[in-house]
């Protein structure tokens, strides 16, 4: 790639065309301009743009070894008495009040900006990039689920999870199940890292007291969101 200022005050503009022309299979980009080199921001807001697609076009991106952990916040939901409400309704019924379900699960992650990961038979699990946009979409599901006179609980957490192509695992995504798992119905249940991780926004979260999660070392603190 040839990158050249059209007022070069050191190379006049007319070499890089030559260059752009004689190497096989170069791409050639000018620009309105009176610098060689500049680390002005004006200059460097034109120059990369086209510089990095130059560079994806190449494969760059593509060499590099694809990550097997990152860091979300994950969001479990469950719906309270599930059991004794598909018995009560019959299959039909109940596929039906899971598809109404499963619909409101996914409008709420994705006007939060998060990735559905699955459906877990009465519940949903989503992973975020922070955890405000999880409680948001928590308290929404929550929320638009009544309508269906149906009761949900929530977790939330932060932390590494193990990507696995479409999934994810990991000590980070059983924490959020664990938390879920004992949070009231309509309630929404977070991790002492969500809580410090939310200081300073319009969250209000409630003390829940130390918990002991099945399978998790250590005690943990849980807040309920207001």
């Amino acid at each position: 790639m040839v990158m050249h200022c059209n007022g070069d005050p050191l190379v006049p503009v007319e070499v890089g065309r030559y260059l752009g022309n004689q190497i096989a299979g170069a791409r050639y980009v000018e620009f309105d301009g009176d610098f060689h080199g500049s680390w002005r921001t004006a200059d460097m807001a034109r120059l990369g743009p086209p510089l990095l697609e130059f560079l994806g076009s190449i494969g760059l991106q593509e060499s590099r070894p694809a990550p097997t952990r990152a860091l979300a916040t994950i969001l479990f939901t469950d719906i309270v008495g599930s059991t004794e409400r598909a018995a009560g309704i019959g299959d039909h019924a109940w596929r039906e009040l899971l598809d109404r379900h499963d619909g409101v699960a996914a409008d709420a992650v994705a006007e939060s900006e998060g990735r559905l990961v699955k459906t877990t038979g009465d519940g949903v699990l989503a992973t975020f990039d922070g955890p405000s946009a999880a409680i948001e979409a928590a308290r929404a599901m929550r929320d638009n689920v009544s309508a269906f006179d149906i009761v949900i609980r929530a977790g939330v957490h932060t932390g590494e999870v193990e990507l696995r192509d479409a999934d994810v695992g990991g000590i980070g995504v059983h924490i959020g199940a664990r938390i879920a798992a004992l949070a009231k119905p309509g309630e929404i249940l977070v991790s002492r890292t969500v809580k410090d991780l939310v200081t300073g926004s319009d969250i209000n979260l409630c003390d829940r007291g130390t918990h002991t999660l099945k399978g998790i070392p250590d005690t943990w603190q849980l807040y309920g969101v207001d």
